[in-house]
């Protein structure tokens, strides 16, 4: 007998085909059987230990977000309910250019304050790795949900050549094509780059090149946050395509969107750039949210010049006059490559998150609204924020545009991904809320996708960019990571107000096959592991 049949479920399997009736039967992690119609059928009904009636719920491949901040959180938290409550049941950490390996003492210190906004400092941490093959084992060790890994870049280039905004030198290079390399012979599936983030963003598209190249030669993907998604978008969506051409190399576009007032209604003509290099032949993905405001952390708005030599020099820079003033002109007048080289709107800027809850005021206004209680300039008030939390502060920045995301969200290179960050009072919505609200939101109540579709960019496009055989299907022989839901009432809970809300009409999600939410709730299970690359 087997261990569990999902009976009388309507299956969307992930492939974009039409829906079917089936029991499926899932033993030791992987699907077994899949029999369709059986009740209409008058077959022998496959039988089990357990028996699940699915009856009026879709059963789909669990969802890969395909950008993902939860490096700290899965081990932080072992129910990571944010997740796994959405039917997620993989995601791709590693984002950005920015996590915690491959470090050595040093850069790990640095890393950590420069990135605390997306994921606490990270007291409650034991850092007990250094290489990103030990990272990846101490997920092994049990997580709530599979997570696969990206090298980012911009650590490698701490390790390398520091914080400083030159040129790598050939040694350098070297030094990053080799920890490039041990990172993917150690599993990663590919690389990660935060171009609008120090010291990241130093690098010029040669040395990129050059990375792309040994990302390439292990069957990688090259997922960039390109270096503008403001007045120069269209300019650095055609640099990454033309670098990863040059590199032959994968490329992933990471939360692809079109923002700020100068890209109102402009994502057709990103559209076109992409359907021209796939018609020459490149290989091209992207994941966007469902929402249309972004999250990062204040620091990330400053000129880049303000970020050369780390974070305490960011607070060096903040802390003398003449320099903080060097730093506001480039920021309300200029347009700072941080803020997209368009100028920053404050009544844009809403602050989600500090470290220092003495500062918990600020949080859920935007940094016009908490001027004008002071009375005085934002800038002032983005100042104090920056220097006394230490680079803490996390902000939802309301600059996006719905008929872009539609348009995005329309194109068959599309996936699904959360760019969810977790920490802070009042996180961005899409931590919680992303796959739920795809299914609801923009299937059911507007029809932008079909349901087919729309799990497709889900599980099986997702799958097949990770290079995972499988994963990302209901069939027979893959790995039985499924969620069950309710088509009718499936909605995301989470809010702009109440963002940590979990969604609605997700009853069961299993990892590997095991029960990680059951009935709605979330079980003790830690069925979640590394997914390393698969080799070329």
């Amino acid at each position: 007998m087997e261990q569990l049949v999902i009976r009388d479920a309507d299956v969307v399997d992930g492939s974009g085909a039409p829906s079917f009736r089936a029991d499926v039967v899932v033993d030791r992690g992987r699907i077994v059987s899949v029999v369709k119609e059986a009740a209409a059928a008058g077959c022998q009904r496959p039988k089990a230990v357990r028996e699940l009636d699915a009856e009026g719920l879709v059963l789909s491949p669990g969802f890969i977000d395909m950008h993902a901040h939860s490096d700290l959180a899965v081990l932080r938290d072992p129910d990571h309910s944010a997740k796994a409550a959405q039917g997620v049941t993989l995601e791709v950490l590693g984002q950005d250019g920015l996590s915690y390996a491959p470090v050595d003492d040093r850069t790990l210190a640095e890393v950590r304050r420069a990135i605390t906004g997306w994921n606490g400092y990270g007291d409650d941490i034991d850092f007990d790795w250094r290489s990103v093959g030990e990272y990846l084992d101490r997920l092994d060790r049990g997580i709530a949900v599979n997570a696969a890994y990206l090298i980012p870049q911009g650590t490698v280039r701490m390790l390398a050549v520091g914080w400083e905004d030159r040129e790598a030198t050939p040694r350098e290079l070297d030094r990053m094509r080799q920890l490039v390399a041990e990172g993917l012979e150690q599993g990663a599936v590919g690389m990660s780059s935060g171009l609008t983030y120090t010291p990241g963003m130093y690098a010029k598209d040669a040395e990129l090149t050059e990375l792309c190249r040994v990302v390439a030669s292990y069957g990688g993907y090259y997922c960039p946050h390109h270096r503008s998604y403001g007045a120069g978008a269209l300019q650095a969506y055609a640099e990454m395509v033309e670098l990863t051409r040059e590199a032959g190399c994968s490329l992933h576009l990471a939360h692809a969107t079109m923002n700020f007032g100068v890209n109102r209604g402009r994502a057709p003509e990103l559209l076109a750039l992409l359907d021209e290099a796939l018609a020459a032949g490149a290989d091209i993905t992207l994941d966007t949210y469902p929402y249309t405001p972004g999250c990062t952390t204040l620091a990330a708005m400053l000129p880049s010049w303000a970020g050369e030599g780390g974070p305490e020099m960011i607070l060096k820079r903040l802390a003398d006059e003449e320099t903080a003033a060097r730093i506001r002109h480039d920021l309300e007048v200029v347009g700072s490559d941080g803020c997209h080289g368009v100028p920053i709107e404050w009544d844009t800027v809403e602050i989600s998150g500090v470290s220092d809850p003495g500062l918990g005021d600020f949080v859920g206004r935007t940094v016009q609204e908490s001027a004008d209680l002071r009375g005085e300039s934002p800038w002032v008030t983005a100042r104090r924020l920056l220097v006394r939390d230490r680079l803490g502060p996390t902000i939802l920045q309301h600059v996006g545009d719905e008929e872009n995301v539609r348009a995005i969200m329309r194109h068959r290179l599309h996936t699904g991904g959360s760019d969810g960050i977790l920490q802070g009072a009042k996180p961005h919505p899409r931590a919680y809320g992303t796959f739920p609200r795809y299914l609801g939101h923009y299937v059911r109540e507007l029809g932008v996708l079909s349901l087919e579709e729309c799990v497709a960019r889900l599980t099986s496009r997702p799958a097949a960019r990770l290079r995972l055989p499988d994963r990302g299907l209901v069939r027979e022989g893959h790995r039985a990571d499924l969620v069950l839901f309710d088509p009718v009432t499936v909605a995301a809970g989470s809010t702009y107000e109440n963002p940590r809300a979990l969604p609605t009409g997700i009853p069961h999600v299993l990892v590997d096959g095991r029960f990680v939410i059951e009935d709605g709730r979330r079980t003790d299970v830690l069925a979640g592991r590394a997914v390393r690359r698969s080799p070329v």
